[in-house]
């Protein structure tokens, strides 16, 4: 009994053992240098194609990011629209930004129609977590800003 179970496990295991180290490396090696560059043509057509479907679907998002609007591009516009001299467009937007900056500071909500609402929100102090060693820490209680956009501006968009 003992032969036999011997016998039937050397032999699959000649089987299986040979065969693939020797030739499949040598062929191996030798197809895939010939067969990688077709191969690696086709799956290259075939990424190739969906890479470019990504792309696609993330060239809005990629389009978007260079087209920062900034605040000098908004006091153009003002001088644009209502022929301000550029130096006047430019106090009147900044005025408007501290002072909202300041409302903010002072903790109070600043309502912009047409736009939304801007407020600041207290975090509590909590307890996370260290996700590299997993050790519990301590959060420190924090400030955030927080936006509601309106119903004008998400009906806009």
């Amino acid at each position: 009994m003992a032969k036999k179970a011997t016998s039937t496990k050397e032999p699959a295991k000649r089987k299986s053992t040979p065969p693939p180290p020797a030739p499949a490396k040598a062929s191996a090696g030798t197809r895939s240098r010939t067969a990688s560059k077709p191969a690696a043509a086709k799956p290259a057509a075939k990424s190739a194609a969906k890479p470019a479907a990504k792309q696609q679907s993330k060239a809005p998002a990629k389009a978007a990011a260079p087209t920062t609007v900034s605040l000098k591009h908004l006091s153009a516009g003002i001088v644009e629209r209502h022929g301000l001299p550029k130096k006047q467009a430019d106090t009147v937007l900044a005025e408007v930004f501290a002072q909202l900056v300041d409302h903010l500071k002072a903790g109070e909500r600043v309502r912009i129609g047409g736009l939304g609402i801007i407020e600041v929100k207290d975090r509590a102090a909590r307890m996370g977590r260290n996700p590299a060693t997993g050790e519990a820490i301590q959060i420190k209680a924090s400030r955030k800003i927080a936006f509601r956009p309106a119903k004008e501006l998400k009906d806009a968009i």
